[in-house]
């Protein structure tokens, strides 16, 4: 969950109230949240890099606070103290409405043009006027925008946020995408000019821009927004151009966000600014007028006929409401209170209720700031939140219940402890691998594996759920080669493998693997720990009721080194030893004889 830091000194002076850390503890803990650690940046500094380093540093005490992911309206010092203040019922929960221009002119205009359709189709915007910054201030301000770049904004793969000072722009903004070689600005912070494709190169050694570089670098065209007289504001998700950066002394910003996903990008723009916009504590960036950005998007594709048919939106402060009874709540939570009392719960978690009139039904209004509110289980969490779990009588279960072990975990429990009495030691790798470690490594074909490819992988190294257990093993043999031989390792777990009569187009299997390394292959030791799993499992050596092997052929083995395991008649596995190409794609240099078995069939 996303961790808040917040100046100790700052949070009571906004609270209006100075609290013991037990105290502010115990308040987290009532409003759902975790005080996480009490701590100062001198010795954050001092842990991470020693004392020399911190030496200077701030002695300032900073309050940690493990927020729930879901909970947007709280990334920030704003948020938290109006969270906070509503639940203490020392302030009502706002309400916000967007104003047209006080001038009674026209608002500001966002111009998209079609070419964004490819790379970031969508954009929103708004003007904050009479901003009032001091340092404090400022630093939440910036602070927000990475936590909901991080969160929401799913690291501005979905959203990213440009903030511009408007008294040194013009409008009509225009957003639109044009050929990296055709970009050329000033970014922030820089010194000089770079075309998009030079600050590509640029940024791919910036500790904190190079992770955002794969958004757009392979895209043909790269966002990018322009004011009226042709200057850069932006390249999203990148950089902001260095001209239009606010700073202490900027009085009106001009915030514009673009995205892939239209949803996230509203919602986001709407919980950056009604975060920010609250005049109650000292310690919030001020503003007295909050303007919407009217949009113009050319559809040129589209509108064959027309030229320059036009369209226009206005982002909207949307408020819903949701109906639900006192007795729904009641029941979930396991409390028994009036509709009127739970109405009050709900107000104080920024939920705005009432009882309708009619029997227990309850009016909920949700904010724009909650997002997280999706459906009445939501509601019926704060509700309990705002009762306190402290507070809930512990009654006894009408339905008893006795837990149960199933069948297969304590099986494998069981084959664990004794495969672990046989000398072997047990290895817990990952369920995810490359395609090449269940494939090439293997010397196999990745299509007749049979595995579950994830469509959009992080990394090379997880790109399908294991198909076997050898290639984990294999690697942790490989990390542990300078040990003494020799290297005795086993795992029971699960493989993943598509099936097509399965709902979901696959299925778990449960795997015995175990591998021997050391000069010489041990091709008898993997055969004995067959005979004594075999024996635990009192399955005896016959060809038609027990178990029996016999000679096969398996690209991953030596040939003439491998047998097919069969028990009832089925075949359950292979065991033998490795083929040389097999070892040394593992980077590892002595002989390794394997078993790998399903167990899933002696229950």
């Amino acid at each position: 969950m996303p961790t808040v830091s917040v100046k100790r000194d700052l949070l009571f002076e906004a609270l209006g109230q100075k609290y013991t850390d037990e105290e502010f503890d115990e308040l987290c803990f009532e409003f759902g949240l975790e005080l996480d650690e009490i701590t100062s940046e001198k010795d954050i500094i001092s842990r991470e890099q020693g004392d020399e380093k911190a030496e200077g540093a701030s002695d300032v005490v900073l309050y940690k606070i493990d927020v729930p992911a879901n909970r947007y309206d709280l990334l920030c010092l704003e948020g938290l103290v109006r969270g906070l203040q509503v639940f203490k019922e020392k302030l009502e929960a706002p309400r916000y409405k967007r104003v047209s221009p006080a001038d009674g002119g026209e608002p500001q205009r966002l111009v998209i043009t079609d070419e964004t359709a490819s790379v970031r189709p969508h954009a929103v915007a708004a003007v904050l006027h009479d901003v009032t910054f001091t340092q404090e201030r400022y630093e939440s301000f910036i602070e927000l925008q990475e936590k909901l770049h991080q969160n929401i904004c799913r690291k501005r793969t979905l959203v990213a946020i440009g903030t511009h000072d408007l008294d040194t722009i013009s409008g009509p903004f225009t957003y639109t995408a044009k050929p990296p070689g055709d970009i050329r600005f000033k970014p922030l912070n820089q010194s000089k000019e770079y075309t998009a494709t030079e600050l590509m190169s640029l940024y791919k050694t910036d500790g904190h821009l190079r992770h955002y570089l794969h958004i757009i670098e392979n895209e043909p065209l790269y966002p990018i927004i322009y004011d009226s007289n042709g200057i850069v504001l932006s390249m999203p998700p990148i950089i902001n151009g260095d001209h239009r950066k606010i700073s202490l002394n900027t009085k009106n910003i001009f915030i514009e966000c673009t995205a892939t996903d239209l949803t996230k990008v509203n919602r986001f723009t709407v919980i950056l600014i009604l975060l920010l916009f609250c005049n109650n504590t000292i310690y919030t960036l001020q503003f007295k007028r909050l303007e919407s950005v009217r949009f113009f998007i050319f559809l040129k594709k589209l509108i064959l006929f027309q030229k320059g048919c036009i369209k226009s939106q206005v982002t909207e402060l949307a408020y819903r409401t949701e109906t639900l009874s006192g007795d729904f709540i009641n029941k979930r939570v396991g409390i028994n209170e009036s509709a009127e009392s739970i109405a009050q719960l709900l107000t104080r978690m920024c939920l705005r209720s009432e009882v309708s009139g009619e029997g227990d039904l309850i009016q909920v209004e949700i904010p724009p700031t909650r997002a997280d509110v999706i459906h009445a289980c939501d509601i019926m969490e704060d509700a309990a939140i705002a009762y306190g779990f402290n507070n809930i009588v512990r009654s006894t279960p009408r339905t008893y219940t006795v837990a149960n072990q199933l069948p297969l975990n304590k099986l494998t429990e069981l084959l664990r402890q004794d495969l672990a009495a046989a000398g072997f030691t047990e290895a817990l790798t990952f369920a995810l691998c490359s395609e090449e470690d269940i494939a090439d490594k293997l010397r196999k074909n990745i299509a007749e594996t049979r595995a579950v490819h994830i469509s959009n992988p992080k990394t090379a190294e997880f790109q399908v759920a294991r198909t076997c257990l050898l290639p984990g093993l294999l690697k942790t043999l490989a990390a542990n080669r300078k040990m003494p031989l020799p290297l005795k390792l086993f795992e029971i777990s699960d493989v993943v493998l598509k099936d097509e009569t399965k709902d979901v187009g696959a299925r778990n299997n449960r795997r015995l693997c175990a591998v021997y390394y050391n000069k010489s292959p041990g091709f008898e030791v993997i055969h004995g720990l067959l005979d004594r799993v075999m024996q635990l499992l009192d399955v005896k050596p016959d060809r038609n009721q027990g178990y029996h092997i016999q000679a096969a052929e398996d690209s991953t083995f030596f040939p003439g080194r491998c047998a097919e395991i069969f028990s009832c008649g089925k075949s359950i596995g292979h065991l033998g030893v490795l083929h040389p190409d097999v070892i040394s794609r593992f980077e590892l240099t002595m002989p390794c004889s394997a078993i790998d078995i399903d167990i899933e069939p002696f229950l």
